[in-house]
């Protein structure tokens, strides 16, 4: 299981290159939501979202020799672009396998940082096959996007540093996809504040998260229809899912309507761009608030990749 020693190890190897990104409050959603909201702005992050810290981590931990070989990843977006960009930083070949109705600007932005992009049919190939059988022909390092330790350290630094900079919290929601964030986080937030209540948060269409802590033994559903492609993912990792079912104590969900009334908020009062995904923790406090009416709450703003069309699309819905 994840320790909280990878993560300070992961805290170490990504400083000076992943940015500490900054906590913001607002009154008015203070005021609206009855609780003290801390947003982690992980939008500001390099390449736009909190993927890059589990990317720097895992492909700047391999052994040189290894490293030297190149990595490869499956990723709807987010960890394809940390996975490429910091394979750019190390000096090393890339190469991302991601699904044909990703936004284009996460490919365009892909291969803008010299990655070799493979794409798939979400909806009929099997992505972690397809990126097995290249790193098997290439004889180079795959990342997973989430079930892998080094990616869910990296991730969990985002924790590290909210528990570190907001003292005294109640809860902290972070958006659930596989489950490598939220584990992360966790088990950052545990070490620090072990008084803290960790929350996932899911698309509606895709709470297969939510199902999976209810049961006890992780749930497999069918690609959801969601507008939060970083969370279209059809069953949680092995490895997040050793924490989730310990340590977290809900996973909340909202839908794809309240998403964007998230998305909206954070555009007009926050003055934010945030994707679906990456509002995705916020929108679940939004639609839960009398849960946490009265505590100190951290939410992640997980992303901010989005292009300006499809955000001004979803945005006068």
């Amino acid at each position: 299981m994840l320790q909280f020693s990878d993560i300070q190890s992961a805290a170490k190897r990504i400083a000076g290159h992943a940015h500490r990104t900054p906590i913001l409050t607002s009154q008015t959603l203070n005021s609206m939501l009855g609780c003290e909201v801390f947003l982690k702005a992980e939008n500001f992050q390099r390449m736009g979202a909190f993927k890059f810290r589990g990317g720097f981590n895992a492909v700047a931990e391999l052994d040189p020799e290894v490293r030297a070989m190149g990595v490869v990843a499956f990723s709807s977006g987010n960890h394809a672009q940390a996975v490429a960009l910091s394979a750019r930083l190390h000096g090393v070949e890339s190469t991302i396998v991601m699904p044909s109705d990703a936004p284009p600007t996460k490919i365009a932005a892909a291969r803008g940082y010299g990655a070799s992009v493979v794409l798939y049919d979400r909806y009929k190939d099997d992505r972690a096959a397809i990126g097995a059988q290249i790193a098997a022909d290439k004889r180079c390092t795959l990342i997973p996007p989430y079930d892998y330790l080094p990616v869910m350290a990296g991730q969990g630094t985002c924790g590290f540093e909210i528990a570190q900079d907001i003292p005294a919290l109640d809860s902290l929601i972070v958006c659930l996809g596989g489950g490598g964030f939220l584990s992360g986080c966790t088990v950052a937030m545990k070490a620090l504040q072990p008084q803290v209540s960790c929350f996932g948060a899911e698309p509606a269409a895709g709470n297969d998260g939510q199902q999976s802590l209810a049961k006890g033994e992780i749930v497999a559903i069918d690609v959801p229809t969601t507008i939060c492609d970083g969370q279209q993912t059809q069953a949680l990792g092995k490895a997040p899912f050793e924490v989730i079912r310990t340590q977290v104590t809900g996973v909340l969900t909202a839908t794809d309507e309240e998403v964007i009334d998230a998305m909206r908020f954070a555009f007009e009062r926050l003055k934010l761009v945030i994707e679906p995904s990456g509002a995705c923790a916020l929108a679940s406090l939004m639609a839960n608030r009398e849960r946490f009416r009265g505590q100190r709450v951290a939410v992640t703003l997980s992303g901010g990749n989005i292009d300006f069309a499809r955000f001004a699309l979803l945005l006068s819905r």
